[in-house]
Parts: structure tokens; sequence; C-alpha cells
């Protein structure tokens, strides 16, 4: 493969520290590259410093003569006065640019819904972030970089994002490098890993899992190593001190030989525990929604919806920029009064909300983070243990250089962290995350991960981060039209649901003399807007709960099935549960084969991964079958 970009022995220094240290490194044609570490670490630096924006103070950067190179920063220089079109292709004639296969991808996949006449100045942040990313996929790079490309986009843009990135060149052609916390998309791009630390660069093959294993790995042969140390310093003392009592009160220390991987993990949450917990804290009460209706200017946001949210729930909610995630969490919260129906809040309820602009901590001002935590003298329990606020700040990375730090001298990862500390200190009982991910490196996103895996309440989370999304919320609804929806298949469900409206759309396009300005309605089918009444293997499942306008009765069509039909239907039923239980079968015989693979081995590691994939695929339609003809029965 030929050479593109690198350096070598490139040292990086700030006033306060040394980013990069005699650091080198390459890029050839084909490479897929995700970027991870810590905030501050430098990954946004090794991106300049690769792209020429950033001059090394030692060693120097190599580029391969015509390497063409583009460049995604944090922040657009896009120009506010400037028309959306103007932004994207320039002054280009409209018969060049709308013949050219890629633009039109770029357009079709990002600017829908934005006018393509608007001016740049009059956009939200997340339509800037669009038209900026559709500016630089338009042109022809042999490289690209990308630093935090899904900061504001939707999953749907998230998911066309990933596969037009692994789409655009043929293989063994042009390069990728991304930095981003979005666990899900690094799987989807990259074919290795580089992780930035200790002013070097480690690199691992495979994708973001790969790479998660292959830590793992070689922090257990660290370990191992670290205890040969140990032993051959105990062995020297020994002899050095050649005493009786020396020998005898020498320290013992002790190192696993070896980390499981995966196996005998144990449950990410005690889902029983935690409930019980949550109605001790709320009673049986928490939020009920009864054909709530919003209408902002005529226009109808929310529709007849009914939503009971239980003690203990956790929710996660996706929909399009703009559908009206914000409004119902406004209405659920008793802060927006509904245009028609009404909201029944617990008497026991205490809202939380983590914002994504932080805006709790702006009257924290210049206190150091000392002093705001010295406020807080309770302990709130957490996974079954009472923990206390200096425990909390050490959970979520904060270091003791830390806590004499001003709050406003924070940098975003922190101060997201800090936010939500004090909000669970606060102890509520019904906690809402707006984009909790943002500004978080991955291993920070595991640590807030795993302190709410242990938080006994309701949870209600909006994200465009689909493994967040998946990771720490049980169920996920789908706001699509004004009406909610459950998604039993998750994710994956939601994107296939308006993947048809996108195709839908793009015909409309195709018959519009202004076909950039089309906007798109989201169709749902009208059985997808049924209220779910059960699970497999279940009596009653979460869908009991929820329901909305155009939905008809599950009873009335089961009268109109002949008994053939009816007993046709209970087979397939009793059929998938059976299936579902054979493919459960094989997904733990796969995770014990993964559990004995070679750590080392990233394509068997791979290859069992996409097995499990698969049988879980395959679970996820099994189950759609299953609810579907539970629909059509009224059970």
């Amino acid at each position: 493969m030929a050479f593109l970009l690198g350096c070598e022995k490139a040292t990086v220094d700030f006033p306060t520290k040394r980013v990069f240290s005699e650091v080198s490194l390459g890029v050839d044609a084909g490479a897929r590259i995700g970027i991870v570490g810590r905030n501050g670490d430098g990954k946004s630096t090794l991106l300049g410093l690769l792209a020429g924006t950033l001059e090394p103070d030692a060693g120097r950067v190599v580029r391969t003569r015509g390497v063409s190179i583009g460049v995604l920063g944090q922040t657009d220089a896009l120009d506010d006065a400037a028309m959306v079109k103007e932004a994207v292709v320039g002054d280009a004639p409209e018969y060049e640019w709308a013949a050219d296969a890629r633009v039109r991808a770029a357009i079709d996949g990002l600017l829908g819904g934005i006018d393509w006449e608007a001016r740049v100045g009059t956009l939200s942040g997340g339509q800037r972030r669009r038209v900026d990313l559709a500016r630089l996929l338009v042109g022809e790079w042999d490289v690209l970089m990308l630093d935090e490309p899904t900061n504001h986009l939707d999953m749907r843009a998230i998911a066309w994002l990933a596969d037009h990135l692994k789409h655009r060149w043929r293989a063994g052609q042009g390069a990728l490098l991304v930095v981003t916390h979005d666990r899900w998309f690094l799987d989807e791009v990259a074919l290795s890993m580089w992780e930035v630390h200790g002013g070097g660069i480690e690199p691992f093959e495979g994708g973001f899992s790969a790479y998660i294993m292959q830590r793992v790995e070689r922090d257990r042969l660290a370990a191992v190593a670290e205890a040969k140390r140990q032993n051959m310093l105990r062995r020297e003392l020994a002899w050095l001190s050649r005493g009786a009592r020396a020998r005898a009160t020498k320290p013992k220390f002790h190192v696993a030989a070896a980390r499981a991987l995966i196996a005998d993990v144990p449950p990410l949450r005690d889902e029983i525990a935690l409930k019980r917990m949550a109605m001790a804290r709320l009673g049986k009460q928490v939020v009920d929604l009864e054909g709530v209706t919003v209408s902002f200017e005529g226009r109808r946001v929310l529709k007849e919806l009914t939503w009971m949210i239980g003690p203990g729930d956790r929710y996660g909610i996706v929909g399009e920029n703009g559908a009206g995630k914000t409004t119902l969490l406004k209405v659920i919260q008793g802060r927006l009064a509904p245009s028609a129906g009404r909201v029944k809040i617990g008497q026991t309820v205490r809202f939380a909300v983590l914002s994504q602009h932080l805006d709790e901590l702006t009257a924290l001002g210049d206190d150091r983070v000392r002093e705001v935590i010295g406020r807080y003298s309770r302990r709130i329990m957490l996974d079954g243990k009472e923990q206390s606020p200096s425990q909390l700040l050490e959970q979520l990375g904060f270091s003791k250089a830390d806590l004499n730090e001003p709050v406003c001298d924070l940098s975003g990862g922190q101060r997201r962290r800090l936010a939500l500390m004090l909000i669970l200190l606060d102890q509520p009982n019904v906690l809402i995350l707006d984009e909790p991910g943002n500004d978080l490196d991955t291993d920070m996103m595991a640590a807030v991960e795993s302190l709410l895996d242990g938080w006994p309440g309701t949870l209600l989370l909006v994200t465009h981060d689909r493994y967040l999304m998946e990771r720490v919320t049980d169920h996920q609804f789908a706001l699509i039209d004004g009406a909610l929806r459950h998604l039993p298949g998750g994710v994956d469900e939601y994107l296939k649901l308006v993947e048809g409206d996108q195709e839908s759309s793009r015909e409309q396009r195709s018959r519009s003399d202004s076909p950039l300005r089309t906007e798109r309605p989201l169709d749902v089918p009208a059985h997808g807007e049924l209220a779910l009444c059960a699970t497999p293997g279940s009596s009653s499942g979460i869908g009991a709960s929820l329901s909305s306008s155009g939905t008809t009765s599950a009873q009335n069509g089961t009268s109109k099935l002949s008994g053939g039909e009816q007993r046709r239907l209970r087979k397939l039923m009793a059929s998938n549960e059976g299936k579902m239980e054979t493919l459960r079968s094989k997904i733990d015989a796969k995770h014990q084969e993964l559990a004995e693979a070679d750590p080392t081995d990233y394509q068997l590691l791979t290859a069992i991964q996409e097995e499990i994939a698969d049988f879980e695929e395959a679970i996820a339609q099994l189950e759609l079958e299953w609810f579907d003809a539970a629909e059509k029965l009224g059970q």
C-alpha cells in the first residue's frame, strides 16, 4: 500500500505540558483509523499536526507529493452571509454539481429539510454542522480527517455518514482518520485504532470492540509483568536483609494471572433490585400522559399521545432534530402545558435535568471544585453502596489537582461530569439526560455508564449516540410525526423505519422543480402506532402503556380473522419463541468461544462478534414477527 503521510520523531510542546514526544507513525492508502484517548491528551492536536495546520517543535511531518487532505474541525469557518448553496458547492453551475453522484449523495444524506437559499448565519448549530460536513464530502480528497463528525447529527444522519465513509473509496484507496466518542460509529468505519496517551500513540488492529479487548489483554500482561518484577524485588530484598525477621515480614503481593475478557461477567444492572428501590422512593405513579397534544402556531408537535412512565423505567427517546423531543421532555416535567389532554405527575417525583448547554453550572462562576463539593455532606446510594462526594469525583475521573480548578476553567468533559455528579448529589428520583455524552472521551463515557447502572430511579435519555442509548436504557421509543412508537428492535428498527420515508422523499424530490427545498414528512404505517400489549414469553410488557392517534382496536381486528388464520398466527408465535430460545443458546456458546479465543487474534474475535450480531439480528426479526402476530390477535 502506498504511503500518504506521517511524522518522524515529532515533538509538540504546549506552555503547560508536552503533548507528543518523538512520535513516529504513518498513514497508508486504504487506512481507516479511529483515534481515541482521554480529553486533553492530544487527539485534535494530532490531526492538526498531520494536516499541516500545526508545526512540530521537533521532528518533521512528511507527505507524499500531491496528496490532498480534507479536514473537518470541531468548529466551522463558514461565512454567515453566504447561502447554503454557496457554502456547499461554491459558484459551480447547477448542471455541473447536479451531475456529480458524490454531490447528490451528500445533499440527500445531510441537507434534507434545509433551505438551499437560507443564509448560513440563520441556521442552528446542528444545521451548520451538516452544511460544513456536506461542504467537505462533496470534494475529492485522498485523506479525510474528521474531528467529532457526529456532533449535532441525528441517528439517521450518523448512519448515512458511516455508510458513506465505508464506500467512499475502493479497498486500498484513500485514507480516513476520525476522532469521535461515538463507539458505534468507530466500530462501523474503523479498521484500526490509535490510542493517544502519555505523549505517545499506541496502534491497535480492528475496530473499537477489538481495541477494547486488546487493551484489557495489554493491562493483563502489564499486571503479570509487574507481578514478576515485584517477585524479583522481594527476592533481592530477602537476599540483602538475610535476617529471618526480614524474610518473615516481607510484603505479600497478589496479582491475578489472567482476567477473563467476557466469561462470568455479571449483568450490567440488577433490574429487579433497582425497580424495588425506585418504587420505595417514588411509589407507583411517576408520570402519566393521557391524550396529550401540543401545537405551536397551528402545527401539532405531539398528537394525542398517551404514555405511562413508571418507577425504575429506563427509556431512551430517539427522533430527528426538530421532531419534538425537547417539547416532550418539557411536558413530562410539567414545564409546558399541553394544548389538549392531561399530564399527571406523582406527588413524590423529584426531577433533575442534565441539559446540553450545562446552564446549571453558570451560577457557580469561578468557584473552585473543592468549594462546590464542600457544600455537599450527604452520601448517596449507588449500586447498593453508599458513596461520598469525594468517591464520586474519583469515579468520574477527577484528580486531586482538579479540585483547585475554578469551575469556569474546566474543560467541556469535566464540566459535564461535574454537572452530573451535582445532580446525583441532589438525590432526584427521575433523571432526564439530554445528550450527556457530549465532550466525553470513551473512557469517561464508560465511567458515566457504570455510574448510571447503579442509579435507582426512573431514567429518560435523549441522545444521538446509539451505543450509549442501548447501553444504559432498557427500552427505546421513536418520536415520529408527533406519535411515539416503541422500538423492540432498538435503534436498528428506527433506522429501518425512517429509511422507507427517505426513499419516498427521494422520489418526491426527483419530481420537484426545486428538489433541495422539499420537506420530508414521515409517514408511519398505521399498524406501527398500535399499542403493544406484551413481549415474547411474558403476559405483559412495556407497550401496554403506549398508544397514540390513529390507533386501531386490535380486538376488533381479531374478530375479523378466521379460525384458521388465528391458529396460524398462534403457531407462528410459538415457533418464533422456540427459534429465539435456540438462537440465544447459540449466542451463549459464541460468548464462551469468544472468552476462550486468543485475545490478540483480532480477525477471529471479529468473526465471532459478527456471528453473534447475525444471531441477534435474527432474534430481532423474530420478535418483530411475534409482535405483529400478537397485535393481529389482540394479545
